[in-house]
């Protein structure tokens, strides 16, 4: 038996028995040089960053390349760090799943330690602004989903959180956002070094996004005399701080229960999985697919640990945004919301599941070749039809991977405006006709059908968390399962909203193609299977 501690580690024949793949470092020394060292922040510690970004520094650590590992934080609660990262000091099991059924282990070690930084533990705080006040510091990243970079709410107002923001300044904060400004203030003062700032989560012009939003709270500080306005030229100047944008992909879905079996089976011993307190599910395992891509804008003022020895793209900005584009918008992204939201209203539990449906496969390959292809712009690093193809024909079929609907259907909301509205935005740009569109229009209907949270069987389910439900749930409550007649005007107030969609869905003429759409597909039980075959055939 073996386990995935520093006093584990010592057991090398325990682990090379179990087909286990040690780091090549020594981690201790790795963690101890790090405390006074750090070169790498990052915000975001679930499987994402395990299963991906720490493993590149964990490769970068193992040839020489790097000495210090990276620092994690978590803005919102301690589970993940208290009962994960502490009992097995910071140490990960990555399972890799390959499409033969066989998977790959590998324990991660460049993950150095893990701190809560929303203010209930002001020694947590305390130790990240010191480090932010190191001239050693390189980056501070992001995986924190796109919600986590809006201030504002869907009426376009400030969120309660960040006006609280507002009014107690850099010393008292609680959103990312605006714990991000305070450190960034915190560095300032204390030499001004340079930083990148880096976003890598799935959402267009992610670095702006990040820019927009702590300048937004470093001026409203100034304003109220909090900072000073040396703050803004140095949030402002490029050389200084960078909001460089970026690509990733890779699933990384939740725990699953075969995995855990694997690893007992294999002898490793404590993995597995727990219910946080906001319901979701962590393991001190990640398991995830082989391919993974990230493209970044190369713009390190303080410069940056050599990625592309690892397999990272280094490009400019509009290299980024060509490559976000391609797989966020069109190539990705898209079809797995389809997917997502119809597997949830047709029972499905995984995606590779629906990927034996002949009537959901042709309505992702509708939306991916025939509409989404038509307004990419080829990036060059990547072919987008080589990466649809993967996508298609080896990724989403895999059924190694334990990815579900449900999970890829969480904060549906926040994603709609990229994954949908941007192909929109699109198709008027190059003055393509969007009436003649089919399943990018299925989709969003499919998504409204979804909302009623009631199967094709006409059975309840639950929806998966998203912070707009409430109110979506009012708009759409005069809209009933089995009354089509009940969709009438009823979901103007939605499909109309362009802070959810992007875009106006009736000003580009498809708001009553939607409404038909999400009208044939209340009429009964099997409605929504007969609609995708009416629009699809």
């Amino acid at each position: 038996m073996v386990a995935v501690t520093l006093e584990g580690l010592k057991d090398k024949e325990g682990f090379k028995k179990a087909g286990v793949t040690l780091p090549a470092f020594d981690v201790v020394k790795v963690q101890e040089y790090s405390k006074d060292n750090p070169v790498w922040i990052h915000a975001g510690p679930g499987n994402i960053f395990r299963g991906f970004v720490a493993s590149l520094q964990q490769s970068l650590l193992n040839e020489g390349w790097q000495q210090s590992g990276i620092q994690t934080v978590s803005f919102h609660g301690a589970d993940l760090i208290d009962r994960i990262y502490k009992p097995h000091d910071c140490l990960t099991m990555e399972v890799t799943l390959l499409p033969d059924k066989n998977v790959e282990l590998k324990v991660i070690g460049s993950v150095v330690a893990g701190y809560e930084v929303s203010g209930k533990r002001p020694e947590d705080c305390k130790a990240i602004r010191e480090m932010f006040c190191k001239k050693s510091l390189q980056l501070f990243s992001y995986t924190i989903t796109e919600k986590g970079y809006a201030i504002k709410g869907i009426d376009g107002k400030y969120l309660p959180i960040v006006e609280d923001d507002f009014a107690n300044g850099p010393a008292k904060c609680h959103h990312a956002m605006s714990i991000t400004a305070a450190l960034l203030w915190e560095r300032y003062q204390n030499g001004a070094y340079p930083i990148a700032v880096v976003s890598m989560d799935n959402c267009s012009h992610n670095g702006d996004k990040v820019k927009d939003a702590v300048l937004t709270i470093a001026k409203v500080w100034h304003e109220k005399g909090f900072v000073s306005e040396g703050f803004i030229d140095y949030l402002t100047d490029s050389s200084k701080v960078s909001f460089p944008w970026t690509m990733i992909d890779k699933i990384t879905p939740r725990p699953d229960p075969e995995i855990v079996a694997l690893l007992k089976d294999r002898g490793i011993v404590d993995m597995d999985p727990i219910k946080t307190e906001r319901g979701t599910f962590i393991a001190p395992f990640v398991n995830a697919e082989k391919p993974q891509y990230l493209i970044v804008e190369d713009a390190f003022p303080n410069g940056r640990p050599p990625l592309e020895k690892v397999g990272v793209l280094f490009t400019d900005k509009q290299g980024v945004d060509l490559c976000e584009r391609m797989k966020v918008t069109t190539c990705l992204n898209p079809l797995h919301t389809a997917l997502a939201v119809y597997g949830c209203v047709l029972g499905y539990e995984r995606i590779s599941a629906e990927m034996d449906d002949p009537d959901l496969v042709k309505l992702i390959k509708t939306l991916g070749y025939d509409e989404g292809l038509k307004v990419v712009n080829d990036p060059k690093i990547l072919s987008p039809k080589a990466f649809l193809d993967e996508v298609i024909n080896e990724r989403l079929p895999n059924k190694c991977l334990p990815d579900s609907p449900q999970r890829i259907a969480t904060d549906t909301s926040q994603k709609v405006p990229v994954r949908f509205g941007e192909t929109l935005k699109n198709y008027a740009k190059k003055g393509l006709d969007t009436g003649n569109l089919v399943a990018l229009p299925l989709a969003i209907a499919g998504w409204v059908r979804y909302l009623l949270a009631i199967d094709d069987n006409g059975k309840e389910f639950e929806l998966s968390d998203d912070p707009l439900i409430p109110e979506l749930k009012k708009i759409i409550f005069p809209i009933r399962f089995g009354e089509p007649a009940s969709v009438g005007e009823n979901l103007k107030p939605l499909l109309s909203n362009a802070s959810i969609f992007g875009v106006d869905l009736y000003a580009i003429g498809l708001g009553p193609k939607i409404e038909t759409m999400v009208a044939d597909m209340i009429c009964g039980p099997g409605a929504v299977r007969k609609t995708l075959q009416m629009y699809l055939k």
